[in-house]
């Protein structure tokens, strides 16, 4: 690049790039508990993928419409991760104790608390949380560290799914002027709700498959939910530093710079 760019915003960037391309949920799944979360997929029901997809969708409508409004809008306060993690921890000991059939009624539960996770990581990042494009990014952060079926190689990387997004992002952000996320007669945002939930489900799916093998239990509930959730919080701290050195230099000087650093692994 031609121009002068700080270091110190550079090696921000490549924490940044190193928290969103690296690595996937499955491979932390399988890390902690020992053995491959495929183990778990046979065991899954045999219409999972077919409700998979509402599931999720209705996770993140409940989840946006609550998540996020009960907090102070203190752009730079620091985000209180850990707090969020127990909750979680709590919900997926109760969801490992009573096995996948549980998963409908914790994931938006979970998903609740890892939404406000998120708006607190953005509020860190000198985001308001009450402007209608933060809320959009944080719910952006679902979709980010999980490809989906129909991804091929080029687009599941980060700058890719926020492209892949762009539109129907613009539209709900529009939509969300004079709206809620919860109005009836809302496709626009059903169908940006929809997007994210295409990239979510197939990590809800892992993080099912895990928690479907019979060894797990509820004590294993319990800590996959902490990785799902320690998972997301990589995604959003990535996400919104990305965005903060994007309202200090400019979109497409980052996006150049990102594309030019290296890649872990």
């Amino acid at each position: 690049m031609t121009m002068i760019f700080p270091e110190e915003d550079r090696k921000e960037l490549q924490v940044a790039k190193n928290l969103l391309e690296n690595p996937g949920l499955a491979a932390k799944v399988t890390n902690l508990i020992g053995m491959p979360i495929e183990k778990g997929l046979g065991l899954l029901p045999d219409n999972w993928n077919k409700n998979i997809g509402e599931v999720t969708q209705t996770a993140l409508l409940k989840a946006s419409d609550i998540a996020i409004f009960t907090m102070k809008d203190i752009p730079g306060e620091a985000s209180s991760n850990i707090w969020h993690k127990l909750g979680v921890a709590i919900s997926g000991g109760v969801g490992g104790f009573f096995g996948i059939a549980a998963l409908a009624a914790e994931l938006p539960i979970s998903t609740s608390i890892m939404l406000r996770s998120i708006a607190d990581i953005a509020r860190s990042q000198g985001e308001s949380i009450t402007a209608i494009d933060t809320k959009m990014a944080c719910l952006e952060v679902f979709a980010l560290g999980g490809n989906s079926e129909s991804d091929d190689g080029t687009e599941s990387g980060y700058y890719a799914v926020r492209a892949a997004l762009a539109r129907s992002v613009a539209e709900a952000s529009e939509f969300l002027v004079s709206k809620t996320l919860t109005d009836e007669g809302a496709p626009i945002l059903i169908k940006f709700i929809a997007k994210i939930a295409e990239r979510f489900g197939i990590q809800v799916t892992e993080k099912a498959a895990a928690q479907a093998i019979p060894a797990i239990g509820a004590a294993g509930g319990a800590i996959i939910n902490t990785i799902f959730m320690d998972h997301f919080q990589d995604m959003a701290r990535g996400h919104f530093l990305v965005r903060r050195l994007e309202r200090k230099h400019g979109k497409d000087v980052i996006e150049k710079l990102y594309a030019e650093l290296p890649k872990l692994g």
